[in-house]
């Protein structure tokens, strides 16, 4: 008699969901630009993972070289990506450290707020209005 794992096994449900997860991330992009290279382009831009053109609100990206350290433009990779998962409802994580420190120095996010175990977790109405602050400079995906 083989074993047959239960449709509700934790192993079972992300094999379910993988390809679900990968169309809902497909407008994600593909390639993360530093800020330094995104102000240098004339239509600063880059690839979803669906090949599609995700285009940045230059606007936004000059107003965060302005605002943001120079030591920080070569490092911030853009869009920032925050990230859910379905067994946390209220908050997002974020797993870029160069990114956390850049949100702390427009003060979007708080000094105190650290990294722990690799992410660095933020309520979902903060992550909302830090994507309202800076359209296109900010993305959400799930995983």
């Amino acid at each position: 008699m083989s074993y047959r794992p239960r449709i509700t096994d934790d192993s079972v449900l992300r094999r379910w969901m993988a390809p679900e997860i990968g169309r809902i991330n497909e407008g994600l992009a593909a390639e993360q630009k530093s800020l330094a290279r995104l102000l240098a382009e004339e239509h600063p831009a880059t690839v979803t993972k669906a090949g599609g053109e995700y285009a940045f609100d230059r606007a936004v990206i000059q107003r965060l070289g302005e605002r943001l350290p120079a030591g920080l433009h070569d490092r911030l990779r853009l869009p920032i990506i925050f990230r859910f998962t379905p067994d946390v409802k209220e908050s997002l994580y974020l797993v870029d450290r160069t990114a956390l420190e850049a949100l702390q120095a427009l003060g979007e996010l708080s000094e105190m707020r650290t990294m722990q175990k690799g992410r660095a977790w933020v309520s979902r109405a903060i992550v909302y209005a830090i994507t309202d602050a800076y359209p296109t400079a900010i993305q959400i995906g799930m995983g």
